[in-house]
C-alpha cells in the first residue's frame, strides 16, 4: 500500500460517525417493521439489552454504529412514517361522504353511518369487542381492529389503565411516531408507584446456554480441559448477559439498564470509590474463653450466587427525604446507624468504620438493621433514615437467572465437571463486579445493583454468624462474603456440603491462651493456625 493509500485509509477511519435518528424513532422504526430486539441484536452481533439501550439513552460507536445506521436507513425507506393526525383527518374529510358523523373525521378515522359501513376499512360488529385504544367495548372495527369511532366514547379521552388481558394489541404500524421525552430530573420527596402486585407471567424456560457453551468449547479445543476453561472464562461476561436476556423473556417488569445515576453512586476520582458503604464484615473476636479451642473456618458456598435474590430497584432512582422506609421500594439510603453494644460476641452489622456519623448504605444493610431493631431480636435501636434514592423493586428480578446458574452448578458438582463449575462461578461473580463503572460490561450500568448484591452477600454472612451464636457456637471471625470461623459442634447448625445452602471446611486450627508464652488472642497474637488457613476475600 502506498503512502497516499495509507493516508486515505486513515482519513476514512477517522471520518464523521454515521448519523442516527433519535432513540424514540429507532424504536418506532423497529416496531413498524415488526422486528423484535432479539432479531436486531442477532443481526448486529450484540445482545437484546444493548439494543434496548440504543433505544433509550445510549449510542453505539465505531463499526457497529455504522451497521446500525445502515439498518435504520433501510427500515426508514421500507416503512415510511405515517402522516400526522391532522393530515390524516384532512385526507379522510375530503373522501368521506356527508352522511358520516363529524366525530369520526375528527378522530382521523373512517366512520359508519346509518348502521352500515362506509368504506372498506370500517366494519360494524354484531357483538362488541374491546377497543384497542381504551379496552372498553366498541361496536366498530377499523382496519381490522376494534375501535370507537366517536372520541367521546373512547376511554382514551380520560386515560384509564388498560387491562392487557382484555385488549387485542394494535400492530406496530398504528402506533404514534413520537419520540419519548427524556426522563426529568427527580424531584425531592416524589415517588412513583412500585410494581403492581401481580404474579409473574410464565416464560418459556432458558435454553441450555451453559451446557451448549461448555460442549462447544471442549469440542473446539479437542477435549483440552484447561484450554476450554480459559476460553469460557474470557467470555463469561457476555455469556452471562445472554443468559440474563434469555431468562428475562416473558417477565412481568421491564428493567432500565442505563438509568440516571445520582452523584453518590459515581466514583469520586478515576481510581477512587463512590460514597456507598457496603458493610463488608472484617471482624475477629477480641477475647476467647480461657483455654485452647479448636476453631473451624467454614466456607459459605456460592455467596454472590445466593445474593442475586435480593430487592433490586427496577427503574431510575428517585430522591426522597423525611419519608418512612417503604418495603415495596429499594435503593440506597443516608442513615445514622444505631450504636452496637455486642461487638464482643458478634460483628457490627455495618462493618468496621473509620469515621462515625451518617453514611450511605444499601437496601440489604438497612433492612438488616431494621430487622435487628425489631421485636424479634431487639439488638439495637432503629437506624435514622435522612434521605433515600429508591425505585419500585422486586426480590425476584434475577431469580430465574440465579436458578439457571444454580442448577448448572449443582449438576456440575454431581458430575465432577470442573469446566462448567469454573465457568458458572465466573459468570455470576463477574456479572456482579462489572455492572458498575466497568469497561468490560457496556450492556448494564447499575452500580446500585452491584452494591446491593454485594451487601446482600455480607448480610447473609452476618445472619449465619447470628444463627451460630444463637445455637451456642462461639463466633471467632467473620470475613468478606463467605468466611465464618466458629468453635463448637457446627454440624448440628449448618449442613455440610458444596450446595449453595451448605458450608464446607476451609481449615481447622487452634486458638486461645498459650500456657508457654502467655500470649493473649485479644491482641491477635498467640493464635496457632493450620497451614491451609484462607483469609476469606475470595468468592467461592
Amino acid at each position: 500500500m502506498s503512502d497516499f493509500e495509507t493516508i486515505d485509509s486513515l482519513l476514512a477511519a477517522v471520518g464523521p460517525e454515521a448519523e442516527l435518528p433519535a432513540p424514540g424513532v429507532r424504536r418506532e422504526l423497529r416496531e413498524r417493521a415488526r422486528l423484535s430486539k432479539a432479531q436486531v441484536a442477532r443481526a448486529l452481533g450484540v445482545s437484546p439489552s444493548t439494543v434496548a439501550g440504543w433505544e433509550g439513552t445510549r449510542d453505539p460507536a465505531g463499526e457497529i454504529r455504522t451497521k446500525y445506521a445502515y439498518l435504520l436507513d433501510g427500515l426508514a425507506a421500507k416503512f415510511p412514517a405515517e402522516p400526522a393526525p391532522e393530515a390524516a383527518a384532512a385526507s379522510v374529510s375530503a373522501s368521506v361522504p356527508a352522511s358520516v358523523p363529524a366525530s369520526g373525521i375528527a378522530a382521523g378515522l373512517p366512520s359508519a353511518g346509518n348502521g352500515e359501513a362506509e368504506g372498506d376499512d370500517v366494519e360494524v360488529l354484531a357483538e362488541a369487542e374491546p377497543c384497542v385504544l381504551c379496552g372498553s367495548p366498541a361496536g366498530s372495527r377499523v382496519a381490522g381492529f376494534a375501535q370507537h369511532l366517536d372520541p367521546a366514547d373512547c376511554g382514551t379521552v380520560a386515560p384509564a389503565p388498560v387491562r392487557a388481558t382484555a385488549v387485542t394489541p394494535a400492530p406496530a404500524a398504528t402506533r404514534a411516531t413520537v419520540a419519548p421525552s427524556p426522563d426529568p430530573e427527580p424531584e425531592p420527596a416524589t415517588r412513583t408507584r412500585g410494581p403492581a402486585r401481580r404474579a409473574f407471567q410464565e416464560p418459556s424456560g432458558p435454553v441450555d446456554l451453559i451446557g451448549k457453551a461448555v460442549r462447544a468449547a471442549l469440542t473446539e479445543h479437542q477435549g483440552d480441559v484447561e484450554a476450554a476453561t480459559a476460553a469460557l472464562l474470557k467470555r463469561a461476561i457476555p455469556d452471562a448477559m445472554r443468559l440474563l436476556d434469555e431468562t428475562r423473556k416473558g417477565a412481568r417488569y421491564d428493567v432500565v439498564a442505563h438509568p440516571w445515576i445520582p452523584d453518590i453512586l459515581k466514583k469520586q476520582t478515576a481510581r477512587g470509590a463512590d460514597q456507598v458503604w457496603e458493610a463488608r464484615p472484617k471482624w475477629t473476636r477480641h477475647e476467647l474463653p480461657p483455654g485452647r479451642h479448636e476453631v473451624t473456618a467454614l466456607d459459605v458456598n456460592g455467596a454472590y450466587l445466593s445474593a442475586l435474590k435480593t430487592h433490586l430497584p427496577l427503574g431510575q432512582l428517585e430522591h426522597s427525604a423525611g419519608l418512612p422506609h417503604d418495603r415495596r421500594r429499594a435503593g440506597v439510603h443516608l442513615i445514622t446507624p444505631p450504636a452496637w453494644e455486642h461487638e464482643a460476641v458478634l460483628p457490627n452489622p455495618i462493618g468496621q468504620r473509620d469515621e462515625p456519623g451518617p453514611l450511605w448504605v444499601t437496601e440489604p444493610t438497612l433492612r438488616l438493621l431494621l430487622r435487628l431493631s425489631g421485636p424479634k431480636y431487639g439488638l439495637c435501636d432503629p437506624p435514622v433514615v435522612h434521605e433515600s434514592y429508591t425505585s419500585g423493586a422486586t426480590e425476584n428480578l434475577l431469580e430465574k437467572f440465579r436458578v439457571a446458574m444454580k442448577d448448572a452448578r449443582d449438576a456440575a458438582i454431581a458430575a465432577g465437571d470442573t469446566v462448567t463449575l469454573e465457568y458458572v462461578k465466573a459468570m455470576y461473580s463477574k456479572f456482579v463486579s462489572t455492572m458498575g463503572e466497568s469497561n468490560y460490561n457496556r450492556e448494564l450500568y447499575r452500580p446500585d445493583w452491584m452494591h446491593i448484591i454485594r451487601s446482600q452477600a455480607f448480610a447473609n454472612l452476618w445472619m449465619k454468624a447470628l444463627k451460630a451464636h444463637d445455637e451456642g457456637l462461639t463466633v471467632v471471625r467473620a470475613m468478606g462474603t463467605d468466611e465464618l470461623h466458629v468453635t463448637g459442634d457446627w454440624r448440628r447448625v449448618f449442613p455440610e456440603g458444596r450446595g449453595v445452602t451448605e458450608v464446607k471446611v476451609k481449615d481447622v486450627y487452634s486458638a486461645g491462651h498459650d500456657a508457654a508464652t502467655g500470649e493473649d488472642p485479644a491482641t491477635g497474637e498467640g493464635l496457632v493456625t493450620g497451614e491451609g488457613l484462607v483469609t476469606g476475600e475470595e468468592e467461592e
